[in-house]
């Protein structure tokens, strides 16, 4: 997932920017739920999903955050923890009490926005998606 500089030969100077990773643990031990893993500041941020992703925008979905994971935790696997989804991520908006970015994973792109409560999060899918990639 690193950059590529390029050509040896060549003039281009920069590296391609490297696109951050994100993946979807999926947990069946103690109790299903998943977890959201942004990759930021050398660690994967963590959410506990108990519901999963949102796939309505009309309903929000709780988002408990938990401690960081190194990032060595991207693809780990085990026989209680899966991989639902794996990719990249891409921020759009910030401020203290939320964040705006499209998951880029194994389906079509789709745009949510984490909204810190008074004691929680909130994990809502926004009205306005991404055209999925054509090819």
């Amino acid at each position: 997932m690193a950059g590529e500089a390029g050509s040896a030969g060549g003039d281009r100077a920069a590296a391609t920017p490297r696109r951050p990773a994100f993946v979807l643990h999926e947990h069946r031990r103690p109790t299903h739920h998943f977890d959201l893993r942004l990759e930021e500041d050398g660690v994967l941020r963590s959410w506990a999903l108990p519901r999963g992703l949102p796939v309505d925008p009309s309903r929000n979905r709780l988002a408990v955050a938990v401690p960081d994971h190194a990032l060595d935790h991207l693809r780990y696997t085990d026989a209680d923890k899966s991989i639902a989804d794996l990719g990249w991520w891409e921020e759009h908006d910030r401020n203290e009490r939320r964040l705006l970015f499209t998951l880029h994973g194994r389906g079509a792109p789709r745009r949510y926005a984490l909204i810190r409560t008074s004691e929680n999060w909130l994990l809502h899918q926004t009205k306005d998606q991404p055209a999925a990639p054509r090819g």
